[in-house]
């Protein structure tokens, strides 16, 4: 074990530094292969082109370190998960710095560590900003059958190096929230059960405390955010087998933020919740916790809407009725997956007392009405005729209305967003 006295806490140093060590070539969510590469190619690290995609875009295996304790980390297995891969281009900017305040955390983790990385396994999937691959295989269920030639590298990759720790690195629905509360799982952990009686062995214990020392630092900066991920056993997914291997899985989900699109918040948060995490396996600062604490991180729950507007009336023939509108943005891919349009749906109306809006409109005593009654508005917004069209709310649609007092307009809603 390493002779240390005790674990110095950086986590606060590496959260207010963190725009020295931002890739700053890279700050949207649809990066391609193309992005990437040449910023790996740069690095000084140890790498080589460990296989290829179904497409044929090389896959790259990316080594640092020289200690006894091998953690391999891959990013973005769904090609629409990229939010990790980002943060490890900024935690390769930081392992090339010095003279920062860190040296003694980077001598930390380099001398009792053997770090591998495997950024973007999913290219041919980042390439249309989709889940599946090229083939439309999800890969995480392809632990079994490995049909997809990057699946079948990660368990190449296990076999080989037999890694100690394992970091499984996704992205989530933006709409979970920390528990049944109104607060986004910004993250959620996972000490990802191996069996489906979700037993506990040395190997998920140790992910498990490691998962607390890092939940226990973005307490610090997102707190009431954090949550656990469902634990129920999927016997083809690779989180699950990698620890039935014998590695210590540790499951990252980023999920969302008020006002981050881009993940750019959420992004500064993998940076310093891996960072935090390598440190305790260098370290082994990890040991004292208990899984009263892990379980004490709420679970990963659906509570939430992009915009809830709450008690809105509703005129049926001169009869009023009180309704709750839970409105969804479906984001559409456009210019060859580089950018996104949105898309409104109505995903429920009602009795919404038990749920909760990222945003929240308090509609009492407004009453809704379609847009084509307000001509003003529609000169205003440029709306099109597909947006003034509908007479009536219906679930599974766009949302396109007003909420009006008499004649005084108080919400413009148009395409579910408040203008």
């Amino acid at each position: 074990m390493p002779g240390f006295a005790q674990t110095k806490d950086f986590s606060k140093d590496l959260f207010a530094q963190y725009d020295h060590y931002k890739e700053t070539a890279i700050t949207n969510r649809r990066f391609k292969h193309k992005d990437l590469v040449p910023l790996i190619q740069k690095l000084p690290f140890e790498k080589q082109v460990a296989g290829k995609s179904f497409e044929g875009r090389d896959l790259y295996e990316i080594k640092m370190g020289s200690g006894k304790t091998r953690v391999l980390l891959w990013s973005q297995m769904h090609g629409d998960e990229p939010t990790a891969t980002m943060a490890l281009l900024d935690i390769f900017r930081f392992f090339q710095s010095e003279n920062d305040g860190f040296d003694a955390l980077r001598q930390s983790i380099l001398t009792n560590t053997t770090l591998y990385f495997v950024p973007m396994l999913n290219p041919d999937g980042a390439e249309r900003y989709q889940r599946r691959t090229a083939t439309e295989i999800d890969m995480n269920r392809d632990a079994l059958r490995f049909q997809t030639p990057e699946g079948a590298l990660l368990k190449k990759l296990q076999d080989e190096l037999k890694p100690e720790f394992s970091f499984n690195l996704h992205d989530k629905n933006t709409r979970y929230s920390a528990g049944r509360s109104g607060k986004q799982a910004t993250v959620s952990f996972l000490a990802t059960s191996y069996d489906y009686d979700r037993n506990w062995n040395p190997a998920r214990t140790k992910a498990m405390q490691v998962i607390c020392q890092m939940s226990e630092t973005l307490q610090g900066f997102i707190p009431g955010h954090l949550g656990r991920w469902n634990d129920e056993h999927e016997p083809r997914a690779f989180g699950d087998n990698i620890a039935k291997w014998g590695s210590s899985l540790i499951l990252i989900e980023s999920g969302g933020y008020k006002d981050d699109t881009e993940k750019q918040f959420i992004r500064k948060l993998n940076f310093v919740a891996i960072l935090t995490g390598l440190q305790a396996i260098a370290e082994q600062s990890y040991t004292h916790y208990t899984l009263a604490t892990y379980e004490a991180l709420p679970n990963n729950d659906r509570y939430l809407y992009d915009l809830l507007v709450r008690n809105a009336e509703f005129d049926y023939h001169g009869k009023i009725v009180v309704k709750d509108i839970a409105i969804d943005l479906i984001e559409k891919n456009i210019r060859n997956a580089t950018s996104f349009t949105i898309k409104s749906v109505i995903e429920d109306m009602g009795d919404l007392s038990t749920f909760w809006g990222i945003k929240e409109i308090d509609a009492t005593g407004l009453r809704v009405r379609p847009l084509a009654d307000f001509p003003e508005i529609i000169k205003t917004y440029a709306l099109s005729k597909e947006d003034i069209k509908d007479k009536e709310l219906n679930l599974d649609e766009k949302a396109n209305f007003v909420l009006a007092r008499g004649k005084e307009v108080k919400y413009v809603i148009v395409n579910g967003q408040i203008k």
